[in-house]
């Protein structure tokens, strides 16, 4: 099969688009046809070797967590899924190689759910990491109608996702964006307000009492600002800061569940959950995708088209 192959750590120009031999499928896996993968930052910081504390890599790797596309065949034990279903997933495995910047990709059950009727597939293919990130992240601090939230990096791909499921359950969400982005935070259900220098003033401005719970999307100073503004410390969660904890609040690392991706797929065939695709390209262009997120400006999700 046709893949994105990495012989090495480095940067995007490890990439190769080669050719790598079909997946096997164990027991507990179905094997996805690939019709889209999503790229996250995750992707090129593994490839450039500062996750090797954390995860078990094998070269050759091939990249990717996301993938949206078809069941081709079913391992011995499952039951869930037949050939022919479409389905989304994050197909994080307990060590790194096997990847879904390929045609073909095994992915483990648990990691799966079934693609989502209102989304197409690049924007199914956007959904999952990002999704379950800000989906657990408001799960981890109990977020209930009636709250106000704060979203740090409110216009990026896993804020955007923040501030569309908190207004789904009824928060008031006032999220930080460039002004550039702040109409695109309003039509997702957003207060916004522009980060940098006096951000607590500005979001006194809108919330005067201050802010029930914070979520930190965007690293900086953004947990310190927080807690500046929380009525309770512990109600700030960080994705990109694990000194969160020493300030008494949650350090969050998304984890595959079927049920949590189930729900976003509820949500998104409810129309309460849009992905917004900044850009696709071919999967021949993983090294263009690596450098395009690297910047650190697309908003929304960047995807790779692969059949």
């Amino acid at each position: 099969m046709k893949a994105i192959a990495a012989l090495q750590y480095g940067g995007p120009e490890e990439l190769r688009f080669t050719d790598v031999p079909d997946p096997k499928v164990g027991p507990d896996e179905v094997l996805v046809r690939v019709k889209s993968a999503g790229v996250n930052p995750v992707d090129w910081k593994i490839l450039s070797g500062a996750l090797d504390p954390l995860l078990n890599v094998h070269f050759p790797i091939v990249p990717g967590w996301d993938v949206a596309g078809v069941v081709e065949q079913v391992g011995l034990a499952v039951w869930e899924y037949e050939p022919g279903d479409e389905v989304i997933g994050y197909v994080r495995k307990d060590e790194v190689q096997h990847g879904t910047f390929a045609e073909l990709v095994s992915a483990p059950v648990r990691t799966l759910a079934r693609k989502p009727a209102a989304l197409d597939w690049h924007q199914a293919a956007g959904l999952p990491l990002a999704g379950l990130t800000a989906y657990q992240s408001l799960a981890r601090v109990e977020a209930a109608g009636g709250e106000t939230v704060l979203v740090h990096a409110a216009a990026g791909g896993v804020g955007s996702f923040g501030v569309q499921i908190a207004a789904a359950k009824g928060l008031r969400v006032i999220g930080t964006a460039s002004e550039r982005n702040h109409d695109f935070l309003r039509e997702l259900g957003a207060e916004p307000v522009t980060y940098g220098e006096g951000l607590a003033e500005r979001v006194r401005k809108l919330a005067p009492d201050g802010v029930d719970i914070a979520l930190d999307f965007a690293g900086g100073d953004a947990v310190a600002v927080s807690q500046s503004l929380l009525k309770s410390p512990r109600r700030v969660v960080s994705i990109v800061d694990p000194g969160v904890k020493e300030a008494g609040g949650m350090y969050h690392y998304v984890r595959p569940d079927s049920a949590d991706l189930t729900e976003l797929a509820r949500l998104a065939d409810a129309g309460k959950l849009a992905v917004n695709v900044d850009r696709v390209l071919p999967l021949s262009s993983a090294a263009e995708a690596f450098r395009l997120s690297q910047e650190g400006r697309t908003r929304g999700k960047l995807v790779l088209e692969v059949s």
